[in-house]
């Protein structure tokens, strides 16, 4: 019998002062089996920073040609393609060919800097993409945070995001390693 996705709710109070976007977001998450609590939190933390009325997330794990994360304009057209962890550059590249941005945000500790030093060239010639890496020891504390309901404060400022509730606080500083043109 296969393992059904765990359903978990999440409220973002965001205020973004880096790009002055203000909004509460009521988020409906499905947990993939497999997907472990960073994961679920590294997407909260994407979508914060990404925070739009028409980003959504995907089909995500269970779906090899979705992103984690998309914006699609009225059209249809992929806009904002975001995607999370270490892939390799075929998927880079098909994500590049089929959208006008996409955002890569790297997590994984002591993996990080080898699949950076693997792909840095290859990814230089994508214009369209940005890559940001995640601290291993800043996303650690975030997935404590994890939990079936969660509700939290979010403030984006100066490059720095805080993920707060009623018991904790976190601080996140996602270094960027590949601008986008």
């Amino acid at each position: 019998m296969a393992l059904k996705a765990t359903i978990l709710k999440a409220t973002l109070n965001i205020a973004d002062m880096d790009r002055h976007y203000y909004a509460d977001h009521q988020l409906t998450i499905a947990q993939h089996p497999s997907e472990t609590d960073l994961r679920v939190m590294i997407r909260l933390l994407a979508f914060a920073l990404n925070a739009s009325d028409t980003l959504e997330f995907t089909k995500g794990l269970s779906t090899d040609d979705e992103p984690e994360l998309w914006q699609k304009d009225l059209t249809g057209e992929i806009d904002v393609w975001i995607e999370l962890g270490l892939p390799e550059e075929d998927r880079i590249r098909k994500a590049c060919n089929q959208s006008g941005q996409v955002v890569l945000y790297t997590y994984g500790g002591r993996a990080v800097p080898v699949w950076w030093d693997k792909h840095q060239n290859s990814l230089n010639r994508y214009g369209n993409l940005t890559v940001v890496d995640l601290p291993a020891e800043e996303t650690a504390e975030l997935e404590q945070l994890a939990g079936r309901n969660m509700a939290f404060q979010v403030t984006i400022q100066d490059g720095q995001v805080t993920f707060s509730n009623d018991q904790s606080l976190v601080t996140v500083t996602p270094v960027q390693r590949l601008p986008a043109n």
